[in-house]
C-alpha cells in the first residue's frame, strides 16, 4: 500500500509540473503582445490561472525570462529577475556559449536557484 501512494503523490507531482509547463507557453502569446508594446523590462503579472500568478521580463534582445508563482512580492520578484538577467548576460558573452542553445551551467543553476531563495 506505501509503494502505491508513494507513486500516486509522484504522478500527481509530474501531472503539476506539465500543468505549470501549460500555463506558461499559455501565457507567451500575451508576452508577445506586450514585449513589441512597451519599452519596460519588467512586465510585472501577465497572466493568472487560479492562485497562480506568471511574471514575466524582456531583455532588449527579447529574451524573457518567466516566473510562474503564487506569492505577491513585486520588489522581490524584479530584483530576482535583474540579478538573473545580469547572470544571462555573463553566460551569453562567454565565446564559447552557442547563442539559442540550451544553458546547462551547473553554477548558473545553482546561482538561480540562490537567487530564488533570496528574493522569492
Amino acid at each position: 500500500m506505501e509503494c502505491m501512494m508513494c507513486e500516486i503523490l509522484y504522478l500527481e507531482k509530474e501531472d503539476q509540473a506539465y500543468q505549470h509547463q501549460f500555463i506558461l507557453h499559455a501565457a507567451l502569446d500575451v508576452v508577445q503582445d506586450l514585449a513589441w508594446t512597451t519599452n519596460a523590462m519588467s512586465l510585472k503579472s501577465v497572466d493568472r490561472f487560479n492562485e497562480l500568478v506568471v511574471s514575466v521580463y524582456v531583455t532588449a534582445g527579447h529574451t524573457r525570462f518567466m516566473l510562474l508563482h503564487d506569492t505577491r512580492t513585486e520588489d522581490g520578484i524584479k530584483s530576482f529577475f535583474q540579478e538573473v538577467h545580469e547572470l544571462y548576460i555573463k553566460i551569453f558573452l562567454n565565446p564559447l556559449y552557442l547563442p539559442g542553445s540550451r544553458i546547462t551551467s551547473s553554477h548558473f543553476d545553482t546561482k538561480v536557484r540562490a537567487l530564488a531563495r533570496k528574493y522569492l
